[in-house]
């Protein structure tokens, strides 16, 4: 296969699809988002009894815990896919939505349209379920995408790719505007995140190697987050038992997600009485837990956290632990190793909660919640596309909003600049 004329037509095909997509009504773009839904849920034994091929051949080529459960697909998270698209269904859609519509003394109307994006590329390893979300955002915000999955996913995507087209066909919109590479060489990727005649923003989704590599190598604007190191702090005045039932979730519900808590900084007033009931919870969950001096005086025999500790995104059981004068200390350590992902703090004290989400410069900063709700389909965007650590154009869980921009608009009536 020649790599490049491949892509080459992808792209071609793609931004002719982003443009029937950009005029296609709601309704339509709601009926294929129902039907490929409907597709999903018919299609469960199909979707895993392909999963199971991904499976078997992640464990023979030694693809730790972590991979293997982002790769899984159960009946609950077929589901989960299926809700996610009906909750897309449910959403406003944002395109053509005119905002700020004013006149100026010159007497023309100036306001702002929301527009798709266009050709969106999405780089992805594992999660066979970034299929079905990011065709149904990327759907209903009027774009076209071109979706590149890792090779340990490439029969789940494929079953998923065949539920998407059979959507997209029932409600009569263009095959091409959700389009799965094929190929699993990884020159595919080279060729796509260079494609600026034909893609018009890149949105990796994957380890932090990948990642670097797509920001690196890119032309094409990307929307990213290189690792997400997320933190709970629980401050001196907290509800202990709100502080023990936030730091267990957002390390076990699930350990191979960006938004898992990796390290937990705990005020010093309350680390006695909270860090030992936290312990043997851990224990039962096999949580290997790495500490500082101060954790290490409660908690003798575990592991001392090196500098290292602090600065990693474990994506295992594996959890650093940090005793701290208070919420002044937990600031700093947030800013000084945080990724910009998301952080909580678990506090009864106003002033300190609002100063933690004024101060604490991430994408999602949260109050006596666990850091796990940082997803799209929690923040009722229907699913997320990913998830950007960036400041500009788009900014945490990226829904529907993020995958539009907006264009000034001028209504006048013959109006001519003197």
């Amino acid at each position: 296969m020649d790599i490049k004329q491949y892509m080459t037509t992808l792209g071609q095909r793609a931004r002719a699809a982003s443009r029937l997509m950009a005029r296609s009504g709601t309704q339509a773009k709601n009926d294929a988002l129902a039907a490929i839904a409907d597709a999903l849920t018919a299609g469960q034994a199909e979707l895993l009894s392909a999963n199971r091929k991904d499976l078997d051949a992640g464990r023979a080529q030694g693809l730790d815990a972590a991979l293997l459960d982002r790769l899984a697909l159960t009946p609950e998270r077929i589901t989960g896919m299926a809700e996610g698209l009906r909750q897309i269904v449910a959403l406003p859609d944002p395109v053509g939505e005119i905002t700020d519509l004013n006149y100026r003394p010159s007497g023309i109307q100036v306001g702002r349209m929301r527009v798709p994006l266009g050709v969106i590329g999405i780089i992805y390893e594992s999660r066979p379920n970034v299929t079905a979300d990011a065709a149904g955002l990327c759907l209903k915000a009027g774009n076209a995408a071109i979706l590149r999955g890792g090779s340990e996913a490439q029969y789940s995507n494929q079953a998923i790719a065949a539920c998407i087209q059979a959507g997209l066909a029932q409600a009569g919109l263009p095959a091409d505007a959700v389009q799965v590479v094929a190929t699993t060489d990884r020159e595919a990727v080279g060729e796509l995140v260079r494609m600026e005649a034909y893609v018009d923003v890149i949105v990796p989704r994957g380890g932090k190697g990948l990642i670097e590599r797509i920001s690196r190598d890119a032309r094409v604007p990307v929307i990213k987050h290189l690792h997400g190191i997320c933190h709970v702090y629980i401050d001196d005045k907290a509800d202990l038992t709100k502080a023990v039932k936030i730091a267990f979730n957002a390390k076990t519900h699930r350990y191979g997600v960006c938004n898992a808590m990796e390290t937990l900084l705990v005020a010093e007033p309350v680390a006695r009485q909270v860090l030992p009931v936290l312990q043997e919870m851990y224990a039962k969950e096999s949580v290997e837990l790495r500490g500082c001096e101060l954790t290490r005086r409660i908690l003798p025999g575990i592991v001392a956290a090196t500098a290292e500790d602090w600065d990693t995104e474990y994506l295992a059981p594996i959890l650093s632990i940090r005793v701290v004068t208070g919420i002044d200390a937990a600031i700093e350590h947030v800013h000084d190793h945080g990724s910009g992902h998301t952080e909580a703090i678990v506090t009864e004290d106003l002033s300190r909660a609002r100063r933690f989400l004024t101060e604490v410069d991430s994408s999602s900063v949260m109050v006596n919640a666990s850091t796990r709700f940082a997803d799209g389909f929690e923040y009722g965007l229907g699913a997320e596309i990913g998830i950007s650590t960036d400041k500009i154009h788009a900014r945490g869980p990226v829904g529907l909003e993020g995958l539009t921009s907006r264009k000034f608009i001028v209504l006048g009536d013959g109006h001519i600049r003197r």
